[in-house]
């Protein structure tokens, strides 16, 4: 095939398959926040029909003579195309792995298992959820073999999920992460609380869906191109970056839960927007990797939203929605108790200094599991005891223990590493930052453009041109330093704790 045939043929098909991705996200979407119960049986038949749609394309002899074409000559076309051609080369190792019967009876098994994890976390009801994590550890396990058979199958999922990263990295990661955060969790332990009574008094939800609106405002986003909707785990699609479509779960009684999980699905979706026009329709356009997208996701919420010049700035605005509830409430006592640091046992309330033990445990048992000394039958207790182990909580139930991440339920085993990676990342981005901008000044201003155009020109703008290694560098100007991160965590709360 010459050159230019298959550059044409080769954007034509990633047109085609992108028409069928966004429909599928729309359904996926739909599914999520709007479909009434009983729609889960439709909705998995007419998914799997378009996963085999698009697996045809994908494993098509075109295709593969198209990208064996490009691969060829990848140092004749421009950069977009051969990083996309890159990537679709990469897709394809699971692709060329698998039967299309596979493929599409996996679909479906994601799609039944989500629904069955929707009911079984309502209800507590771990054994009804059992039987589909177990068929998707067991094919996640075999995909992972015939994909890399050369390599350990959870490392190909975490390579999936962000690129470079094994268990040897993420082993050592955590290990130094562990060993300079553990103690000081035990350290803060022994302090008095600071009192957050204020944070749980009743917020009605028609109000909080208010103070939503006001919240993308303070963050600048544009809401002709973001909606916000309701699902039981929040969520963030990006279809092109002038349609975002962000997610939250509003709790009456806690007004944190969704102040926060709107600025951080916000920051995903800023993400996205920042993408250049010219990835707009491309198979670049999204973000770098999961880790990098929580990194942007993270910096909105914890960096800039947990900070004292942001909590100072939306307090007024809190109680002029919330005037009985705040009422007397100074800018110190709100600071201190959206900071407030214990051990608890829901990853996505957790505090930033605690978070990534969360994610530890999860990590822990996601290696048990793909390595067959772990059981799903036996994941529950195992789980409770890390908790115990790892943060001294006792889990009272499964809804607020293993049951209460989406993850699993689509098949996600490999993704929980990137969240404190993400954070990792945050705050190395964050300290070449401020050697260049007023960071506080302007947070405190509620001026977060100026933030929100660096983020765009050093990482945003990218998409998925760069890896997540390639971002850092241009970022930070060095390689991924986790110190930055355990720096940050430690100075932030042993301020808060008088230590």
């Amino acid at each position: 095939m010459e050159l230019n045939e298959a550059i044409a043929k080769f954007k034509e098909q990633n047109k085609l398959m992108g028409v069928y991705y966004h429909a599928m996200g729309v359904m996926s979407y739909d599914f999520e926040t709007a479909a009434p119960k009983n729609a889960v049986a439709g909705y998995s038949d007419v998914m799997a029909k378009f996963s085999e749609i698009t697996y045809n394309i994908s494993v098509s002899p075109e295709r593969f003579e198209i990208l064996d074409t490009l691969t060829e000559h990848k140092d004749e076309i421009d950069e977009i195309t051969r990083r996309e051609a890159a990537l679709a080369q990469k897709s394809l190792k699971l692709m060329r792995s698998i039967s299309v019967e596979d493929y599409v009876e996996y679909q479906r098994l994601v799609n039944e298992a989500s629904a069955v994890w929707h009911d079984a976390k309502v209800n507590s009801d771990y054994a009804s959820f059992e039987p589909y994590l177990n068929k998707l550890v067991e094919t996640s396990i075999r995909f992972g073999r015939l994909a890399a058979p050369e390599a350990d199958p959870y490392d190909y999922w975490l390579d999936e999920y962000e690129e470079g990263f094994t268990q040897d990295v993420l082993d050592g990661y955590f290990d130094k992460i562990k060993a300079a955060l553990v103690p000081l969790i035990h350290r803060i332990s022994e302090k008095p609380q600071p009192d957050n009574s204020f944070l749980h008094k009743h917020f009605p939800a028609w109000k909080q869906r208010e103070f939503s609106d006001k919240l993308m405002e303070v963050m600048g986003i544009d809401r002709r191109d973001c909606a916000i909707g309701e699902t039981e785990h929040p969520f963030t699609t990006g279809f092109n970056k002038h349609d975002l479509r962000i997610t939250t779960h509003y709790y009456e009684d806690a007004l944190e839960s969704s102040m926060y999980s709107v600025i951080h699905e916000g920051g995903h979706a800023m993400y996205e927007m920042g993408n250049a026009d010219e990835l707009d329709g491309t198979t670049l356009f999204g973000g770098a990797s999961c880790g990098m997208h929580e990194s942007q996701s993270r910096f909105y919420e914890n960096l800039i939203g947990r900070s004292r010049a942001f909590t100072d700035l939306i307090l007024p605005i809190a109680k002029e929605m919330f005037p009985e509830q705040l009422d007397g409430v100074t800018p110190d006592e709100f600071y201190r108790a959206i900071n407030r640091s214990e051990p608890s046992l829901i990853r996505t309330e957790a505090d930033e200094l605690t978070y990534s033990m969360h994610v530890l445990i999860r990590y822990e048992i996601e290696k048990k599991l793909m390595h067959g000394e772990l059981s799903t039958k036996d994941l529950p207790a195992e789980w409770n005891r890390l908790y115990k182990e790892y943060l001294g909580v006792d889990v009272p139930s499964d809804k607020e223990g293993c049951l209460q991440d989406s993850h699993w339920s689509g098949g996600g085993f490999g993704y929980f590493p990137s969240y404190s990676l993400g954070s990792a990342y945050g705050a190395q981005i964050l300290a070449h930052m401020k050697k260049e901008l007023d960071f506080e000044g302007l947070v405190a201003a509620g001026n977060i453009e100026p933030i929100t155009l660096w983020l765009r020109e050093h990482i945003h703008k990218y998409g998925l041109l760069k890896t997540p290694a390639e971002l850092i560098r241009i970022s930070t100007g060095e390689d991924f330093d986790p110190q930055y991160y355990i720096d940050y965590l430690t100075e932030k709360f042993s301020a808060l704790y008088d230590l």
